[in-house]
């Protein structure tokens, strides 16, 4: 799923292109997509781009009239850009096309579960009401961010991704917080100590702003097109068995429904293994405990 950093680029991208533009044409490509019925979305053609924002992990078009197309990617939708005059290829993941003078707009969404959604709204109070309200950490001070963290006592994973608490951090960015922050992803939220809230603050707001800045580079002179939750560079998410950057232990992970956090034992844990729930209710005694436990049993 597309997060803050690569939402942010997105919608640097698309202002580049349709700022001032005008909305020439609106297709909706399937039926689930549109969950607003007024104003109708036909209100919104040859009305001009007056301006972009983000709300979370949506991305929120302002035309004129007040009026705001409100994006949300969900897991499988992205973006593509087509210059006037270049083909657009429609196919089965097509869902929308927006079309201005000067190229086209398209969204698409992969896989079987449609969960991409367009919102059309109207004015500041229309946009409030999609607005789950969590802290924007890039301009919070630590003060805020800690009250936040602490208003509730779950775990830090669940924390960091829940968009009512922190605005626009996901599964993949959550996992590189925690581990660059050297903290487990079970602990509880109000067990943390001053230094800890401190230095997990000081790393979510580095390490947002330093994947900002990275999409940024490679997309400096294109439309960002690889645009996905797994990247070569992270040093966690996605690594399962693969070598920890930091002390070499062999990063482990937990499975849940369609997600997964990824850490590294060594550095997150102290060595101790995380049960994954189905597996460890599946081997019970035989679950290993700690990492000496699983790498004796590979021998």
């Amino acid at each position: 799923m597309p997060e803050l950093p690569d939402i942010v680029v997105y919608i640097e991208a698309i202002e580049k292109r349709i700022q001032g533009q005008t909305l020439r044409h609106l297709e909706i490509g399937a039926p689930f997509l549109l969950r607003t019925a007024m104003p109708p979305i036909s209100s919104t053609e040859g009305k001009k781009v007056l301006g972009l924002r983000r709300l979370g992990k949506r991305i929120c078009i302002g035309l004129e009239g007040d009026l705001w197309l409100v994006l949300h990617l969900m897991i499988a939708g992205r973006l593509h850009w087509h210059t006037a005059g270049s083909a657009v290829r429609k196919n089965r993941q097509t869902v929308a096309s927006l079309v201005f003078s000067n190229g086209t707009l398209v969204l698409t969404e992969a896989g079987s579960h449609k969960r991409t959604s367009l919102h059309l709204v109207t004015g500041e109070a229309g946009l409030q009401q999609l607005n789950q309200r969590g802290l924007e950490v890039l301009t919070a001070s630590v003060e805020d961010f800690a009250a936040a963290l602490q208003s509730t006592n779950h775990t830090l994973k669940r924390a960091l991704t829940d968009p009512r608490i922190f605005s626009g951090i996901g599964n993949a960015y959550s996992d590189e917080i925690l581990f660059a922050a050297r903290l487990s992803p079970i602990t509880l939220t109000q067990r943390l100590s001053r230094e800890e809230i401190e230095r997990l603050f000081e790393v979510t707001r580095r390490t947002l702003d330093r994947w900002i800045e990275r999409l940024r580079a490679d997309s400096s002179s294109e439309f960002p097109q690889r645009v996905t939750a797994f990247r070569p560079e992270m040093a966690v998410h996605g690594k399962y068995l693969q070598p920890c950057p930091r002390c070499g232990a062999k990063i482990q992970r937990i499975r849940y429904a369609s997600n997964e956090t990824n850490y590294c034992p060594s550095c997150q844990t102290g060595g101790r293994l995380l049960a994954d729930r189905a597996l460890s209710r599946l081997l019970r005694r035989d679950w290993p405990r700690t990492l000496e436990e699983l790498e004796g049993r590979s021998c």
